[in-house]
């Protein structure tokens, strides 16, 4: 496929992607922020709510936003392929139903706000696949398919319990109640209490922002999880929004070769061989150091000046 062909796919994408995000918090969300999902219900319509546990709304927020995934990609001309495995990547491949070589990544990222103006996430594995991209392991397809690689985050905020339990109670609706026992009967160490309506449960998160990004443009140059072999995002919510990231200035081919060789490759300093684990270090191993100025250092790893 030509280049100008591939960028004329990506382009018209990207634009369906950041049209159709604006949509979903009115889909997800009430007038007042709170998350439409209060919990989950048994047949004798006890309605139980959930934790805030970011696991547990992850996997919710999931499910609840799949139907307008795919009403996204028909209205688009795109099949959805599902990751044949939990932890292969990604978690969607948007295929053209009209032409097959046309096929991109979509993983959903979920994050809650910390004060209010930072939130971070991983954004894949920089390793196997990353690396051997013709390969197919941990991959949907091999990573050089893709034409382009895809974010969609979700920001929320968490709401505050005074007790850690309160977020994990048992209710039933007065217009939904099944004539059985007594409402104020135990189920385990919990009681049955009834409401007047759904909306009168508080939500366990709330206050949505919805973005898409293209990955490359919202990385960092940190690992995003302790020992794995994970990308990290920037952390400045604004930032993610406007794809402010590390190599949004230097181009993907700079954010590609920089996670390749990230802690493989070695540079001597200061008389002392080191792995290189920040731009700064990377730009100046290869040599071109009249691009410093093209990182934006707000979410690089700070660099180190010499006295």
């Amino acid at each position: 496929m030509q280049k100008s062909e591939k960028e004329k796919f990506k382009k018209e994408f990207k634009h369906a992607l950041q049209l159709f995000v604006e949509e979903l918090k009115g889909y997800v969300s009430s007038i007042d922020g709170q998350w439409t999902i209060k919990g989950f219900i048994d047949i004798y319509k006890n309605i139980y709510t959930i934790s805030s546990d970011t696991k547990i709304v992850s996997k919710i927020l999931e499910i609840h936003l799949f139907p307008e995934i795919l009403r996204f990609a028909e209205s688009n001309g795109y099949s959805i392929v599902l990751a044949e495995k939990q932890n292969w990547y990604p978690d969607l491949t948007f295929v053209k139903e009209d032409n097959e070589e046309v096929i991109f990544a979509l993983d959903l990222k979920t994050t809650f706000r910390r004060n209010n103006k930072t939130a971070g996430f991983t954004l894949g594995s920089h390793g196997s696949y990353f690396k051997e991209r013709d390969k197919d392991k941990n991959i949907q397809f091999p990573y050089s398919k893709y034409l382009g690689h895809y974010c969609l985050g979700i920001i929320y905020s968490r709401v505050d319990f005074e007790n850690e339990l309160s977020d994990t109670e048992i209710y039933q609706v007065n217009d939904i109640l099944e004539k059985y026992g007594d409402l104020k009967d135990p189920i385990g160490e919990r009681q049955v209490t009834s409401i007047e309506n759904l909306k009168s449960i508080v939500s366990v998160i709330k206050d949505f922002d919805f973005f898409a990004a293209e990955k490359w443009t919202i990385s960092s140059d940190s690992q995003g999880s302790g020992n794995t072999a994970n990308i990290g995002s920037i952390v400045d919510i604004d930032d993610l929004k406007n794809e402010n990231g590390v190599f949004s200035k230097l181009g993907e081919e700079w954010f590609d070769e920089y996670w390749i060789n990230y802690g493989v490759a070695s540079m001597v300093k200061e008389g002392k061989p080191i792995k290189i684990t920040n731009i700064w270090d990377f730009i100046e191993f290869k040599g071109r150091t009249d691009l410093l100025d093209k990182v934006v250092a707000k979410g690089a790893k700070r660099r180190s000046v010499k006295k």
